[in-house]
């Protein structure tokens, strides 16, 4: 499973689809240009347990690195994975 990403203006969503159908999601938003906000993940019903959530807050991350911005992780699930990682501390807006 891949997972996709989504801008449309200042908002975006990673996202994992599975036989066309979206599983997991997250979203964020921009705060100017050097830093994104991620705001919510989900995992529908079924998926848990499968590591879709920290695959998508590894997807933010390369983006992030990709784009030389920071995350401020306002989801609690997002903040969780980063504090249990120290390998992201490198995009970790403080």
């Amino acid at each position: 499973m891949q997972v996709q990403h989504q801008l449309q203006s200042n908002n975006g969503k990673f996202f994992i689809e599975e036989d066309g159908k979206e599983v997991a999601y997250m979203t964020y938003s921009s705060a100017g240009e050097t830093k994104i906000i991620i705001d919510h993940t989900v995992v529908h019903p079924g998926n848990e347990g499968k590591g879709l959530g920290k695959k998508l807050v590894n997807a933010a991350v390369e983006y992030a690195r990709a784009k030389h911005i920071k995350i401020l992780p306002l989801c609690p699930f997002a903040k969780a994975v980063f504090d249990k990682t120290p390998a992201f501390s490198d995009v970790l807006f403080s």
